[in-house]
């Protein structure tokens, strides 16, 4: 009888630990590290911070002195497409402005990605990205 009260109480806490670890929310909340570049030999490291708020995703594209702040993020989560646009000024204080669209994909995953277009102050590219 003792055994099976111990059981029970294992199995009991083992579902509360996974269903507890699978409600992370939103799927683009997080730190995500990558890169964007016209070619695969000239990349740009970048870093975005998106948060839900319940309402809207916002953030930053490489936190820090040159950072960009996210104007609209949307998000079709038929199709798990995302569209980010940014806004922001180089090291000079000329604005810069950000357009990228992508899709999502390893959902199921924490380490999900975020791979599309990008383009940037005129330059056009792919980017990949992977939530931390």
């Amino acid at each position: 009888m003792r055994s099976r009260t111990v059981a029970t109480i294992c199995v009991i806490l083992w579902a509360a630990l996974t269903i507890g670890l699978a409600q992370e929310g939103h799927p683009l909340t997080g730190t995500w590290s990558g890169d964007w570049g016209a070619t695969a030999d000239a990349r740009t490291r970048i870093t975005l911070v998106m948060t839900w708020d319940g309402k809207a995703i916002t953030g930053t594209i490489n936190p820090g002195p040159e950072a960009m702040t996210l104007g609209r993020v949307s998000v079709d989560y038929a199709k798990w497409t995302v569209r980010i646009e940014a806004e922001g000024n180089d090291s000079s204080g000329k604005p810069v402005r950000v357009l990228a669209a992508g899709r999502l994909d390893d959902l199921g995953s924490w380490h999900r990605t975020l791979s599309g277009t990008w383009t940037q102050a005129g330059a056009k590219g792919t980017f990949k990205l992977t939530r931390d």
